[in-house]
């Protein structure tokens, strides 16, 4: 059976985004740094949003030479008004900003949680409904959220993450039951441990929380239900969300792309 005309064949050329506007949420470091080199690669120009002004800087500097282009945008995502103005215009968007904090729901800060949830769920819903009239209007969108192995399966001590990212992947859900009709495809991607500053940081965190020494964490703790041991590479995960934004993938939506190196196995 040959493919239908609109897709290329089995040995297309790499991923190409020239003339496509891709927005990306903390781009600053990490898996959000990786997506943007990867989407300006292909060609995209990338709005870079973090509230890191210093690491933008880095990234538009990495980024010199690359096909496409680094636009760096120093926005705090709390401010939910300036996100959704943010998103408009754009054809590729990529949530991906995170925040993290370990503690028992007893000791559970209730405005870190509420941080957690404005940053991780209420912003990607209005970077969403900022970027889809563009996308509807074209008739052409690709929405990739970074939700995490812990949008499918619970974790101690992460109630604000686990309830942000499974909240995550039901938005990302319905983006994509309500954008089939034009165009546009919403997917998530689920790592587990990705080798960034916020995993780093954890190693204290959960050592205290499990009464480990922070070499021991990672053995012990994090990597104990992935059948790999060891944690992803950030550019790993953005080679996901290029593939996710190709015409290969244009018929998944409403899906997640496990990366979590065997862990929902089990």
């Amino acid at each position: 059976m040959s493919l239908p005309n609109s897709l290329p064949g089995p040995h297309a050329p790499s991923l190409d985004l020239g003339g496509r506007t891709a927005l990306v949420t903390g781009a600053a470091g990490g898996i959000g740094r990786a997506c943007v080199l990867r989407l300006a690669a292909a060609g995209a120009k990338v709005r870079a949003v973090d509230r890191d002004d210093t690491g933008l800087e880095s990234l538009a500097g990495q980024a010199a030479g690359l096909p496409g282009s680094v636009e760096p945008h120093v926005l705090d995502l709390t401010d939910l008004d300036a996100a959704e103005q943010a998103a408009a215009g754009t054809d590729v968007l990529v949530n991906n900003a995170g925040l993290q904090l370990v503690r028992p729901i007893e000791e559970f800060p209730p405005d870190v949680f509420h941080t957690v949830l404005t940053v991780m769920l209420e912003a990607p819903f209005r970077l969403i409904r900022g970027a889809l009239p563009h996308m509807y209007g074209q008739g052409w969108g690709r929405i990739v959220n970074i939700s995490s192995v812990h949008g499918l399966r619970a974790s101690a001590y992460k109630a604000a993450y686990v309830a942000a990212k499974h909240g995550l992947e039901g938005l990302s859900k319905t983006a994509a039951l309500e954008g089939a009709p034009h165009g546009v495809t919403s997917n998530c991607v689920n790592p587990a441990y990705v080798r960034t500053p916020l995993v780093e940081k954890q190693l204290a965190d959960q050592g205290r929380a499990h009464g480990l020494p922070e070499d021991r964490v990672l053995s012990e703790v994090l990597l104990q239900d992935s059948a790999l041991k060891r944690l992803i590479e950030p550019e790993e995960v953005a080679e996901a969300v290029a593939y996710l934004c190709s015409p290969q993938a244009s018929f998944m939506t409403g899906t997640s792309l496990v990366l979590d190196g065997g862990w929902t196995a089990h």
